[in-house]
């Protein structure tokens, strides 16, 4: 049987990381249980261990991401299924991840209707979900989701893209996507987090807006770039109209708005050949 590592990153899960791990063992005994602890300041590693989890420590809180890039380069299994520690997902969910492995790069489980998730958070994935598609040309059905399943091997290649942050799954499933892999999206519903989330709404909220910005414009920026100069063309080309038909002249608002959407198309056309040097990198 393929070998599978359940990687499962960790901060101050004391309450949780015990339960979880007890029975992804009683479903799986098979696979190893690796979970990172980020340096939590609780128990969360001696209650790892105690339920049978192979345990790395980092010596102080790096990150959720660093703590996915730490199991990436030490999980021992062909294939590693990332899930949260916090009690959110549901072990008995593993399995349907792990019947497309053969047929997909990646599998992920998103979240469906009924899932024990906030207004908030809903409406924030909607957003996101909706630009990541636009920018790959995809149906992002969850671009935001912790809970998938990656070929070791594979995967390796984009460690070097992955941020420290919370934003490693979107980071992850772009890069993908950029590269021409597959990806599968399996419904599943998740339970309501036990415990406080470290997830604050506006704080955080406007850091993942900045975090997905970002990352279309890495990943795809002619996407970002060709609309914002059309933009500023169309505007100029019609503040152009307005004043020669007002007062037959070609102003100097006109010829910067018109001059800039020439700018931002160039340096659109400059980020997408920086994007695809990247890119030829991972291939390398």
């Amino acid at each position: 049987m393929t070998k599978v590592t359940i990687l499962l990153p960790a901060f101050n899960e004391e309450e949780n990381i015990g339960n979880t791990i007890r029975e992804i063992r009683r479903l799986y005994p098979e696979f190893e249980v690796f979970v990172v602890d980020d340096g939590s300041t609780d128990r969360t590693k001696e209650e790892a261990v105690m339920a049978g989890a192979n345990v790395w420590k980092h010596p102080y809180n790096i990150g959720n991401g660093a703590a996915i890039k730490t199991g990436l380069r030490y999980a021992s299994g062909e294939w590693v299924l990332m899930m949260d520690a916090d009690g959110q997902h549901k072990p008995a969910d593993i399995a349907n991840l792990l019947k497309y492995k053969d047929e997909y790069d990646m599998v992920i489980g998103a979240r469906s209707k009924g899932s024990k998730t906030s207004w908030h958070r809903n409406l924030a994935n909607f957003i996101y979900n909706r630009l990541a598609t636009y920018v790959t040309k995809f149906k992002v059905e969850d671009l935001t989701s912790g809970f998938r399943l990656v070929k070791n091997n594979r995967v390796s290649n984009y460690l070097y893209l992955l941020p420290n942050t919370f934003s490693y799954p979107s980071t992850l499933t772009m890069a993908y996507l950029r590269s021409g892999l597959s990806i599968k999206y399996v419904p599943i519903q998740t339970l309501a987090r036990k415990g406080k989330s470290k997830i604050k709404l506006f704080q955080d909220g406007i850091r993942f807006f900045l975090i997905i910005t970002r990352i279309a414009t890495l990943f795809s920026p002619f996407r970002i770039f060709l609309p914002v100069s059309l933009t500023f063309f169309m505007t100029g080309l019609l503040y152009y109209l307005f004043t020669y038909i007002t007062q037959h002249r070609f102003t100097n608002m006109s010829a910067l708005l018109l001059s800039s959407s020439i700018i931002i198309f160039m340096m659109g056309l400059v980020s997408e050949q920086i994007a695809q040097m990247r890119y030829d990198r991972v291939e390398d």
